[in-house]
């Protein structure tokens, strides 16, 4: 059981912290200064991990600050809860649960225990179903009920069984079978699916559906209508009533009645189904009632969390996408970062070290969100996929005793790929009135060398990433506007104020092993923030209460249940309103 740390803001070097961070306002510490009477802080800030290149030098910090960081980390007892969860203890504290998503990565096949039981074996069966199962998609073996090939793939969850997906197979695009159609559907909005399979032969497409208690309302809603669509294709009925106990025989509520031809029937609807849907789910019985046969099912534990999903059987469409080999190499990656990050000291531990930025920025210099730009075109998902990572992971207002928090916890984060998003929201990052620290990721190589001369374009993408935070870290002094003969009345706008903090995240180039490493990186850094935070990174309640209320809502719209409404004023007015135009 995870021991409940202390309230942060006690500990002493809290306040030793908001001391220092007190004089670097007051004295307007700016990175200008740093760097100059500094000429060793570039090499000395930077780090080159599993892959990574990361250059935190341009972050608003001296070695003061840092040391008093490392030491606010190991008092609130960073490394043993660390060690906790490598362990499999139980640290998910509100729901009674081991985190060990570090178990689905785990390379080393090192025994991993929950509750006195060894979780790599399932881990490997698991892993080596997913591998299977691909293959006979890729080798077009895997056949639709008329006998045709699949073509089409068809993920449906939302969340984590939606995020990580998508976000990898955009990332990994470049290595994906370009013979097949990879799509993701996770809005209950049913324009997502109806544009998702608009161009699909049902015949050639497969639905992956994502739910680990196979309820979800938004996935399962959508899994209903997918079914609907491949059935009437073939003229099936549906099935929804029907609870099939195995794959050679159905039973209805009422097959006393049934004809010999109904019987028929709903078994070929079974049979169809179970060539067109896959599930990936904990609930045998619900995947069983949807009409799956329970070895095209492929399991996951209550001990990995949906946004820490990706490297288990919610990444089966990815591995369907990029061929098991490289879904290994993504397990690599993010097996790399796991031991660099267990093993090294603080002081060279890029997680720890990003995370001890992050608290410095949130709880001391009153930063309230925080940028991600990738300068890559491939990782055009990857701020909403930490969206999710890092905002449903630690926007909690409560500690783990159950008492209301009186400091700051997650920042908002947020961001959009390089260069677009310097024609969009950059003018706020230069010249704004507020404090947001941004992590810029780029790499050395291209995998499309393309213009004339060839690799111009990736040349003049990076040139904007040392650029830009050049620009953010030193600005653009009244004297050096001058000095360009600037008329008098425009200098003011002209001048760039800098000493805005970045990270610099480079790697020779996009593969599956880096991306593992750069997922576990940020994976990490949102773990050792929520423990020096003293709150449960791993559980989310907040979601709860919107669901709870949208269910009872849902009668009131569809004029099942008449009675008087007793919701707000607010809420009441626009229930009628819908009513009345829907």
């Amino acid at each position: 059981m995870r021991k409940i740390t202390k309230n942060p803001t006690l500990l002493p070097q809290w306040n030793t912290l908001k001391a220092l961070a007190k004089t670097f306002q007051e004295n307007e510490k700016h990175l200008r200064e740093l760097f100059r009477t500094d000429s060793t802080r570039a090499e000395k800030m930077t780090l080159d991990a599993c892959g990574l290149h990361v250059d935190y030098s341009k972050n608003r910090v001296d070695e003061t600050v840092m040391k008093e960081l490392f030491a606010l980390a190991r008092e609130a007892q960073v490394p043993e809860i660390m060690e906790q969860m490598f362990s499999g203890e139980k640290i998910n504290i509100t729901e009674n649960r081991a985190v060990l998503h570090v178990a689905l990565r785990n390379r080393s096949n090192t025994p991993i225990y929950v509750d006195g039981e060894d979780v790599m074996p399932e881990v490997n069966a698991t892993l080596a179903k997913m591998n299977d199962f691909s293959r006979k998609i890729r080798e077009q073996k895997w056949l639709g009920f008329s006998g045709k090939p699949i073509k089409n793939i068809i993920n449906i969850g939302i969340g984590g069984s939606d995020l990580g997906p998508v976000m990898a197979y955009e990332a990994l695009k470049t290595y994906s079978d370009r013979n097949l159609t990879i799509r993701f559907v996770s809005n209950i909005d049913g324009t997502h699916l109806a544009e998702a399979v608009r161009d699909l032969n049902p015949e050639e497409t497969l639905f992956i559906v994502a739910s680990k208690t196979f309820t979800t309302q938004e996935t399962m809603t959508n899994a209903h209508s997918a079914r609907r669509w491949v059935l009437g294709h073939y003229a099936a009925d549906e099935i929804s009533s029907t609870h099939f106990s195995d794959k050679n025989s159905c039973t209805t509520k009422n097959t006393a009645r049934e004809t010999p031809d109904d019987v028929t029937q709903k078994i070929s609807a079974r049979e169809i189904v179970g060539r067109h849907f896959v599930a990936l789910s904990t609930n045998q019985e619900k995947v069983t009632e949807f009409g799956i046969y329970p070895e095209n099912m492929f399991i996951f534990w209550d001990w990995v969390g949906g946004r820490y999903s990706l490297p288990s059987a919610i990444g089966l469409p990815l591995m369907i996408s990029i061929g098991p080999e490289n879904f290994e190499k993504l397990l690599d990656g993010y097996h790399e970062m796991d031991k660099h990050f267990r093993t090294a000291p603080l002081e060279k531990n890029l997680p720890v070290i990003l995370a001890l930025l992050g608290i410095w920025y949130r709880n001391f210099m009153g930063a309230s969100s925080h940028a991600i730009l990738p300068y890559d075109q491939y990782l055009n998902r990857f701020a909403a996929y930490f969206q999710q990572g890092d905002m449903e992971s630690n926007g909690k207002s409560v500690t783990l005793g159950g008492e209301q928090v009186t400091w700051q916890t997650g920042p908002v984060i947020w961001g959009e790929p390089g260069t677009n998003g310097q024609h969009a929201f950059y003018q706020l990052l230069h010249q704004g009135t507020q404090l947001i620290p941004a992590d810029f990721i780029a790499f050395a190589r291209s995998h499309n060398p393309i213009g004339n001369p060839l690799k111009e374009h990736h040349f003049k993408l990076i040139a904007n990433v040392f650029a830009q935070t050049e620009a953010l870290a030193f600005g653009k002094t009244a004297a050096e506007v001058i000095a360009e003969g600037v008329p008098e009345k425009l200098i003011p706008h002209k001048v760039f104020q800098g000493n805005h903090p970045t990270n610099t995240i480079m790697a020779e180039e996009l593969t599956p092993e880096i991306l593992g490493s750069l997922i576990a990186l940020y994976e990490h850094k949102i773990f050792v923030q929520g423990i020096i935070w003293n709150i449960n990174s791993f559980d989310q309640w907040g979601v709860e209460l919107g669901k709870v209320l949208a269910n009872r809502i849902l009668p009131e719209l569809t004029g099942e249940n008449t009675e008087e409404l007793k919701h707000d004023a607010s809420t009441n007015a626009l229930i009628t309103w819908f009513r009345k135009h829907c």
